[in-house]
C-alpha cells in the first residue's frame, strides 16, 4: 500500500499542470514575478477535484499502466535490497563464518561455508533439514554454520536457548545430532522437548537449564538477531553462500549449484 499511495501521488502531481490549465481562467493576468518554488503544490478544491477526475479517468481506461508501475517499483525495491544485503554480507562475513556462537556441522575446515538461519518451529526449516543432511553427506568439503533465529514465538526462543546451552556440553557432531532431533520433532518444539532430548543424550540437565540463562547464550542470540536484521531476513530458513542470500527451502539442486559456483569463481553465480 505505501508503494501504491506513492505512485498515485506521483500521478497526481504529474497531472497537476493539466488540471491547473483547465481550472485557471484564460484571461487571468500573468504574474509580475515568478512565484517561489515550493516542495508541493497547494491546490484549490476545484483544482483538486479536477486532478482526481483526470487520474481516475486515466487509470480506469489504462489499468495496465498502474500494474506495470507497481511491478517496476517492486523490481527496484528488490534490487535495492540486494545491494543492501551485499554490503551487509561483506561487512558481516567474519562474524557469520567464524564467530564462536555458531554451531558448525559438516567439515570444520571445508572450502565453502554455508550459513543457515533457522527456527525450530519453522515447517520449511524441517523440510530443508533433509537437504542439508544430503549436502553434508555428498560434499565432504562443505562447512555448515547453523544460526538460531527464533522468530516464531516464545517456544522457539526457549528451545533455541537450551540448544545453544547444549553446545557447551556436546562436541560438534553430537551437537548436530541434537539439532536434528529437535527439528524432527512432531508438533511444536518447546523447552520441555529440548530438555527431553538433552536427557536422552546424557547431558547434565540441571547445568543445561542454568547455562540457557547465561551470558554465552544471550550473546549468541543477540549476535544472530543482529546479523539477521542487517541482512534483512524476513523469515526462515535463509541460507548464505558466498555473496548470496537464499531465502526459503529451495531444495538441494539450487544450493548445490551455488556451492559449485562459489568454488569455481568465488561468487554465488559465475
Amino acid at each position: 500500500m505505501p508503494l501504491l499511495r506513492s505512485l498515485l501521488t506521483s500521478v497526481v502531481l504529474f497531472g497537476a499542470s493539466a488540471a491547473l490549465a483547465q481550472t485557471t481562467p484564460q484571461n487571468a493576468p500573468a504574474a509580475a514575478t515568478p512565484a517561489p518554488v515550493t516542495s508541493a503544490p497547494v491546490f484549490s478544491d476545484t483544482q483538486r477535484q479536477a486532478i482526481e477526475a483526470i487520474v481516475k479517468d486515466y487509470l480506469v481506461k489504462n489499468p495496465d499502466v498502474l500494474q506495470e508501475a507497481i511491478a517496476e517499483g517492486e523490481k527496484r525495491a528488490q534490487e535495492t535490497q540486494k545491494l543492501a544485503q551485499a554490503a551487509a554480507l561483506k561487512e558481516s562475513r567474519e562474524a557469520l563464518h567464524n564467530s564462536p556462537h555458531g554451531v558448525v556441522a559438516g567439515n570444520p575446515a571445508g572450502d565453502v561455508t554455508m550459513v543457515e538461519f533457522f527456527d525450530y518451529n519453522c515447517g520449511y526449516c524441517r523440510k530443508a533439514l533433509g537437504d542439508i543432511q544430503a549436502l553434508i553427506k555428498g560434499d565432504p568439503k562443505l562447512r555448515v554454520v547453523l544460526r538460531d533465529f527464533p522468530v516464531l514465538g516464545a517456544e522457539s526462543l526457549e528451545a533455541s536457548k537450551l540448544a545453544l546451552a547444549a553446545k557447551q556440553q556436546l562436541k560438534a557432531d553430537k551437537m548436530f545430532d541434537f539439532h536434528v532431533k529437535l527439528l524432527e520433532t512432531k508438533g511444536r518444539v518447546t523447552g520441555e522437548r529440548a530438555l527431553a532430548v538433552a536427557k536422552e543424550m546424557g547431558l547434565d540437565v540441571a547445568r543445561l537449564a542454568k547455562d540457557a540463562q547465561g551470558p554465552d547464550v544471550k550473546a549468541a542470540l543477540s549476535e544472530n538477531m543482529t546479523l539477521g536484521d542487517k541482512l534483512g531476513l524476513s523469515g526462515t530458513p535463509a541460507f548464505i553462500i558466498g555473496d548470496e542470500v537464499i531465502p526459503g527451502a529451495v531444495g538441494v539442486d539450487p544450493i548445490r549449484k551455488t556451492i559449485s559456483d562459489v568454488r569455481q569463481c568465488g561468487h554465488a553465480s559465475c
